[in-house]
């Protein structure tokens, strides 16, 4: 008979890695589509929940009858939900007013302030390297902001509002990582998405947006690329990588999103955008060697 392992043993599936790849490939549609829209920005978040939240809800009906959550579980989901409903308000407010390579990086600048939470919250002495790794990141971010506030007042508004929806995804990657140690991924994702999609519909009808499209096809995309498919993967994969993993993965989003605002938009990044990108992508990339032993 094959001996027993130790139950802390546990084999990451192969399928992980691949999934975290693609699901930061996949994300930056979203700003482009949320340009797309003829509707408010937060309906288009509204839209984008509440048109993937029946596919969801029966992808994770297995899942939540396997392993029900737990009273502390249904608080935190509820509670990912709220806030990922004000990040994905702040976000698409933002898309509007700023290129969309911006919005994409200070919207997922997550993935720096994710290992700043491993180093500082989680008290892990922070390395010479990472401490260079987060000035560097804060040097190449007010450059971003300067080189918007230079084309225009409303693109740095834009800015600031976006690295106000990183922030709040930072807490709900926090949140959503925690309660993935017991919960699969759609029952997560599901729960989320269902907590999320009432806040955003109260906040567009509060800011008197447009609700109804009248073309779906950006929205529909929306929802299937950025809630389904996306953050599907990426709610999968996050039980498997710590912080500084998924801190390095999102720097594949700006990438994509400037190549995007480039082709679509003609949104050709200057001197100091292409410096204050390059430096944030430096800084994750920096604070993630460490990890490597």
């Amino acid at each position: 008979m094959p001996t027993s392992t130790p139950a802390a043993t546990i084999i990451m599936p192969r399928a992980a890695f691949p999934a975290l790849i693609l699901a930061n490939l996949i994300l930056p549609l979203g700003p482009v589509l949320v340009r797309l829209s003829d509707v408010g920005p937060v309906a288009a978040a509204f839209w984008r929940l509440s048109l993937a939240l029946p596919f969801l809800v029966l992808l994770a009906l297995p899942g939540l009858k396997r392993t029900p959550p737990m009273r502390r579980e249904w608080i935190a989901l509820a509670l990912s939900g709220l806030v990922f409903a004000l990040d994905l308000a702040a976000w698409h407010i933002g898309i509007l007013y700023t290129k969309v390579a911006n919005a994409t990086i200070f919207g997922n600048l997550s993935g720096l302030f994710l290992p700043a939470w491993a180093l500082l919250v989680l008290r892990q002495r922070p390395t010479a390297i990472q401490a260079a790794a987060l000035a560097l990141a804060g040097t190449g971010a007010l450059m971003m902001m300067g080189g918007s506030y230079e084309l225009s007042i409303g693109n740095f508004h834009g800015d600031l509002l976006c690295l106000l929806a990183g922030i709040f995804y930072t807490a709900y990657l926090l949140i959503v990582q925690g309660a993935r140690e017991r919960l699969d991924a759609w029952s997560v994702l599901a729960a989320s998405s269902a907590a999320s999609t009432p806040v955003l519909l109260l906040c567009a009808l509060a800011l008197g947006e447009t609700i109804m499209p009248r073309d779906w096809t950006p929205l529909i995309l929306l929802a299937l690329s950025s809630q389904l498919i996306g953050q599907g993967l990426l709610t999968y994969a996050i039980g498997w990588f710590s912080p500084l993993v998924l801190g390095l993965s999102l720097l594949l989003q700006p990438a994509v999103s400037a190549l995007l605002g480039w082709l679509l938009f003609d949104e050709w990044l200057g001197p100091i955008d292409m410096l204050g990108t390059a430096a944030v992508a430096a800084a994750l990339v920096l604070v993630r060697l460490p990890g490597r032993a």
